[in-house]
């Protein structure tokens, strides 16, 4: 049975969110962001659980990489953390009709856009923890394109309402992510994108796939929903430029439903082709990756039960 949280407590935490914003708006960007990285900085070195998790990741991830370049990297990851809640804070303020370019670039994005303008069929979209993976929907929505995407809603539920209207302003939908598969069929058939974050541990359930040369427990969600409508998947990213408000969003890779048809095992074929495109995101810019979380938390049970693996 779950625990009866504190009403005052929740209340006073979005109380508290909402004066960081109120004192982020009068700062303004620029000033946000230099006392967002101040903040990153100490929580590396204050967070030793997270720094060491950070930099043990990181250095089965890159074990050609020297000590110091490891630390740095983990020491950068922990701003762009600390930059997100920034990103947050400010996209309603920034992101307008008449303003969303100066601060976001579309790249290599075109492909994608189309698709999901002609509405032929639906569109999964996945992305992962990396840079500003918050503005990508914001701006899409934002641009004209209708959309969903699944999150899991917070336990504060004042904190979640606040979160959520950020999120919806401009169109995109928030759906839970305990219990969405029921609204998919509506949204699929109506031929709209829909948004997952692809990287995240799936625990036993899972199907296990190389992730920057080890196995990792991934959600079948993304890739069983293309299977059954038959809807390409485009793997995009949100990418900092900087350590500033400015992004620049991408289409690493569209998997068409031409290419899994002959797949002995298509799932899992899917599943590993996103995932290889989402660690090629982030061998380019591994600070703005999110190297704290656990991703490799779950084991196949092969390795389970030989301690040596």
């Amino acid at each position: 049975m779950a625990k009866e949280r504190n009403k005052l407590v929740d209340y006073l935490t979005y109380l508290a969110l909402r004066l960081v914003a109120m004192a982020v708006h009068l700062a303004g960007a620029e000033a946000s962001y230099r006392v967002a990285g101040w903040l990153g900085n100490l929580m590396y070195r204050l967070d030793k659980r997270h720094r060491e998790r950070a930099i043990e990741n990181l250095r089965t991830s890159f074990p050609n990489f020297g000590e110091q370049r490891l630390r740095d990297i983990a020491r950068a990851s922990m701003r762009s953390m600390a930059y997100l809640g920034m990103d947050v804070l400010l996209t309603t303020r920034l992101l307008r009709p008449g303003s969303w370019r100066r601060y976001v670039e579309i790249g290599n994005l075109a492909k994608g856009i189309r698709l999901a303008i002609k509405r032929e069929t639906g569109v999964v979209v996945v992305s992962g923890h990396f840079g500003g993976w918050e503005i990508f929907g914001y701006t899409t929505a934002l641009a004209g394109i209708d959309s969903y995407a699944l999150a899991r809603a917070l336990d504060n539920p004042y904190l979640n309402e606040y979160l959520l209207g950020i999120r919806q302003r401009r169109g995109m939908r928030i759906l839970d992510k305990f219990g969405a598969m029921a609204q998919m069929d509506g949204i699929m058939r109506r031929n709209m994108p829909v948004g997952f974050i692809a990287d995240q541990d799936a625990g036993l359930r899972g199907i296990f796939v190389d992730f920057f040369g080890r196995k990792a427990s991934t959600y079948k969600a993304p890739a069983l929903t293309a299977m059954r409508y038959n809807a390409p998947v485009v793997v995009a990213y949100g990418r900092r430029m900087g350590e500033q408000f400015k992004f620049e969003l991408g289409a690493e890779r569209i998997i068409y439903p031409h290419e899994w048809a002959d797949k002995d095992d298509p799932l899992r074929w899917i599943t590993q082709e996103y995932t290889n495109a989402l660690e090629n995101v982030i061998r380019r810019a591994p600070e703005q990756y999110l190297w704290t979380y656990r991703r490799w938390k779950s084991r196949p049970p092969a390795q389970k039960a030989n301690p040596r693996n």
